[in-house]
């Protein structure tokens, strides 16, 4: 009776009308013989003895109806409002199919489907929501010929079948699919869910605890907590930290279509809060003082206090980055040497006196190199040097007139390419949240990495040579990282925040590149040569292979906005082992494409006889890199980088 009396209120404070029945669809039509995109609606919900029928729409890219489809699935869910399972508890959704008695579906033959769907415990007064889903990557209609993608979609009725009067989404799937891979499964633990509606469906107040969505999704967005499946993968959530650094509005989005978004702020409870604060046991009151159930959690965190504490720390990183900026001009000079001038700007873009913020600076360092498209000092060869360290001005750099100068060694200039010398300049700050401090002589202050720069000179005068930037614009590694990601922050290096500082117009665009790496990433590797694959050509795709594979999978877009061929025209070989090298686009392509393993279906020998070199001499792999007929017969895009000329 006190459930029922709670639903009747928070339906009530809903405010909503009682709807009306949706329409049923207009089948008809040839049936789709392609299917490219297979798109599912729910166009009626009709309830017999307490028992749920869905009607369900299906059609192609071409709203041509799809017929056959063999491999339906239909969850279904309702939805206890906040606070109908205790004081303070967050809404919950609980399942009422059953896993034994799956739904019955009926195949019209004009692209509806009838699902008849056995359930128990319904409460027709909840939000009643069904999950459906078909189709995948080895499934087919009925014919076992026509391929028929994955589709998820949710749908919530009210007990009627009729416009649900409340519902809880609280995070969009276009939020996920900026990192996520769209098609691809969110997780290895299910292989092929791919939406987090579904995932949210399930993990519910059935579960326990640990894996209910709200504890569940936090936990593996951050480092506080690991665990184990039963399938013996482990998810620790580095990854995900490293990209979305806490900050809870990467995921929590507002949303003008998403009522509950910020229902993480309004709710708090101590299974979400857990997830993240690790050292919190509630009901033993370590960390906090004791409370057995959530009734009394809104008295202390007020939705704004929410809010602002989960997000201070971000924007505090953001104001910090928007006080400051740089500009550099590097000038080579007659005798080899190359002379780099950095200026410190304000936000308004005025000249900074470097004198005035020098205690302020924990770092600047700056690496130069010659050769943009394939450099040619090796990463222990390259002029590197923190010109400002711990708010103290290094040996090799001087202040001249307010600005930064520094006058590097003599330097390998030559003729075309060589000609151009480039330097990536790195900057941080010592902060006390979003304030700018002086460094503490012993260095522990906490510091904040600044917006990157990158200059380029001649020795002959003329036009500097540039490397492209239309293969990956930082715009899509920031749908991820976001747009305060301090690349390499750490005790090497100061973080490169990479902004419109760097951009140059491209087909009338300001495109952010990743351009500077190449200082340090060269084709001669890093730290470790060629062990570590460090060039960035294969850098890159190295440490999303390993790190993010589940995120990026095999999807080029996820970070290529276009594969530019004619680039691998002026480089060499590539250091792929311990002073072993291989000509450029074998060595591209094998940094994702393993010789050997089962994304190769070339072996070594195979390689070898059309040109390539594969760990070989530094010379004659260099020798080689015209004899390279890769591209002969591969044409690669984007959007499908098998394709073949």
């Amino acid at each position: 009776m006190l459930i029922a009396s709670a639903i009747t209120l928070a339906l009530t404070g809903c405010g909503g009308s009682d709807g009306s029945s949706g329409e049923p669809g207009n089948p008809g039509g040839p049936a789709a013989e392609a299917i490219e995109t297979l798109h599912l609606k729910v166009t009626k919900v009709t309830y017999t003895d307490g028992s749920p029928s869905i009607e369900i729409y299906a059609t192609n890219q071409n709203d041509e109806p799809i017929v056959g489809i063999q491999d339906f699935g239909v969850k279904a869910a309702q939805l206890y409002p906040m606070g109908t399972t205790g004081a303070g508890n967050s809404a919950q959704w609980q399942t009422i199919s059953i896993r034994s008695n799956p739904a019955v579906i009926v195949d019209n033959k004009n692209g509806s489907y009838t699902a008849t769907v056995p359930v128990e415990n319904l409460n027709q007064d909840l939000t009643q929501r069904f999950n459906v889903y078909a189709g995948g990557p080895d499934a087919t209609l009925l014919d076992g010929v026509t391929s028929l993608p994955r589709r998820e979609i949710v749908a919530d009725y009210d007990g009627e079948g009729y416009a649900a009067k409340y519902t809880k989404n609280v995070v969009s799937h276009q939020v996920c699919a900026k990192c996520h891979t769209e098609g691809e499964a969110l997780t290895r633990r299910h292989g092929s869910y791919q939406t987090h509606e579904t995932c949210a469906t399930c993990h519910n107040g059935s579960f326990n605890e640990d894996t209910q969505w709200n504890h569940l999704v936090h936990n593996i967005h951050n480092a506080n907590k690991s665990f184990t499946d039963k399938y013996d993968n482990e998810y620790t959530g580095e990854a995900a930290e490293a990209l979305l650094q806490n900050n809870c509005q990467s995921c929590h989005v507002e949303s003008e279509t998403l009522t509950e978004w910020a229902n993480y702020t309004r709710v708090p409870t101590m299974e979400t809060c857990t997830s993240c604060h690790t050292n919190i046991d509630f009901k033993a009151g370590e960390g906090h003082s004791q409370q057995d159930n959530n009734a009394n959690c809104i008295a202390c965190h007020n939705s704004q206090w929410t809010a602002e504490i989960h997000s201070e720390q971000a924007l505090a990183k953001k104001a910090v980055i928007d006080q400051l900026g740089l500009s550099a001009s590097l000038v080579g000079n007659s005798d080899d040497t190359a002379t780099l001038t950095i200026s410190l700007l304000d936000a308004n873009s005025q000249a900074v006196d470097i004198n005035s913020m020098l205690s302020k600076i924990q770092r600047v360092e700056a690496t130069t190199n010659v050769g943009p498209n394939f450099p040619q000092l090796g990463y222990r060869g390259k002029d590197s040097l923190n010109l400002v360290e711990n708010g103290i001005l290094q040996d090799g750099a001087s202040i001249v007139d307010g600005n930064l100068v520094r006058i590097t060694p003599a330097l390998p200039f030559g003729d075309g390419d060589t000609d151009t010398a480039f330097s990536f300049i790195g900057f941080s700050v010592c902060v006390e949240g979003a304030t700018i401090i002086d460094c503490a002589p012993d260095g522990s202050s906490e510091y904040t990495g600044m917006k990157a720069e990158l200059a380029f000179g001649t020795k002959s005068g003329n036009a500097a040579s540039m490397r492209h930037i239309d293969s990956v614009n930082f715009a899509s590694c920031e749908n991820c990282h976001g747009d305060t990601f301090d690349i390499h922050k750490g005790s090497h290096h100061p973080g490169f925040v990479m902004t419109e500082q760097l951009g140059r117009e491209i087909n009338g665009e300001i495109v952010v590149g990743i351009d500077g790496c190449v200082s340090c990433h060269t084709p001669d590797g890093t730290y470790a040569g060629g062990v570590n694959k460090g060039a960035i050509e294969m850098k890159l795709h190295r440490t999303h292979i390993e790190d993010a594979f589940a995120l990026v999978g095999g999807d080029c877009k996820q970070c290529h906005n276009d594969l530019n061929l004619d680039a691998f025209k002026v480089k060499g070989a590539l250091a792929t082992a311990g002073g072993l090298y291989t000509t450029p686009v074998t060595a591209t392509c094998t940094s994702c494409h393993t010789i050997g393993s089962p994304y190769m279906v070339h072996s070594k020998e195979f390689l070898e006889a059309n040109g390539a070199v594969v760990d070989g001499d530094k010379d004659t792999a260099n020798q080689a890199v015209t004899s390279e007929s890769c591209l002969f017969c591969h044409k690669p895009t984007v959007d499908d980088h098998t394709k073949l000329n």
